[in-house]
């Protein structure tokens, strides 16, 4: 269990890397067409400035987005005690709690690191899991807690969108505008490069989504695996699992920008759903449970 933390904390490093160097290939290619080798340096500041930006905003961004309302122990004494019990079991803070209406049965974590965590579960799924589901399930948010998995997705997220931002600002210069177009030598007089260059900012945005969809699925999988090192009792969240799976709806505010961090999809799955689907198949985290059931 802990060799797997090690292991994706590591990969996180690496990953981050992929999209940083992403993002300066977007730039070097966008250089060359415009015969400008600062953007590169632009590129890369603008980036990570948004990022930046996303790891201290992004969590009151996403709590907005749902409609979360931050509750006290005396509005809900049932989920408040089930986080501060497990709070204090693994010797984390307390993180705020908060009940988004909605029949959709889900829950989600947020927050930067373990002192400005916030979990929180919809109305949908307190009124469908007993009391030992629901600890199951808020284990494994707050194991996204422990696991930093909050900071990283709120880090992938805005390079994410980064990249889609910075691919569209390039391709609107390139076909509306900009140096290629007013002096005809667009890629240094080299249309092979113009043509590679423009392929590679449609691309680069898709790329990115995917290797998002991938950390994604990974650390769901950690996640479940650290709530039910929390609970000992995997059982607990297989069924919960079960339950989302056989219950589920979409949300009703459905924001694609946030789907990564709710336990279950909250969207309409589409065409494209197995590739960039954010979360793996709930039967195989069942299944991953269930296996490691005789071991606790």
């Amino acid at each position: 269990m802990y060799s797997a933390i090690a292991a994706n904390k590591r990969n996180t490093v690496f990953i981050i890397l992929l999209f940083i160097v992403i993002i300066g290939a977007l730039g070097f290619l966008a250089s060359s067409i415009y015969r400008d080798p600062s953007i590169v340096v632009i590129t890369l500041v603008v980036a990570s400035g948004y990022a930046l930006i996303q790891y201290f905003f992004a969590s009151s961004q996403a709590l907005s987005l749902s409609g979360a309302r931050e509750i006290q122990k005396a509005d809900n004494p049932r989920l408040y005690r089930i986080v501060e019990n497990l709070a204090i079991t693994t010797g984390m803070p307390m993180p705020k709690v908060y009940i988004v209406d909605d029949p959709a049965p889900n829950a989600f974590a947020t927050g930067r690191d373990p002192q400005h965590a916030v979990v929180a579960a919809t109305t949908g799924i307190l009124d469908l899991l007993d009391d030992r589901e629901l600890e199951g399930v808020m284990a494994h948010e707050l194991g996204h807690v422990r696991n930093y998995d909050i900071r990283v997705s709120m880090i992938v997220f805005g390079l994410v969108v980064a990249i889609g931002f910075i691919s569209d600002m390039f391709l609107r210069f390139s076909f509306f505008g900009g140096r290629s177009n007013n002096n005809n030598n667009g890629g240094g007089g080299n249309p092979v490069i113009l043509i590679l260059g423009l392929v590679a900012m449609l691309i680069a945005p898709l790329v990115a989504a995917a290797v998002q969809a991938a950390i994604s699925r990974q650390r769901e999988y950690l996640a479940d695996a650290t709530g039910a090192l929390t609970t000992r009792d995997p059982e607990g969240l297989a069924e919960a699992l079960q339950k989302l799976g056989q219950y589920g709806r979409p949300m009703i505010k459905q924001n694609s920008t946030m789907a990564h961090m709710w336990i279950a999809d909250p969207t309409k799955p589409g065409i494209m759903s197995r590739l960039f689907s954010t979360h793996p198949p709930i039967a195989d985290r069942v299944a991953r449970l269930e296996a490691s059931g005789g071991k606790f």
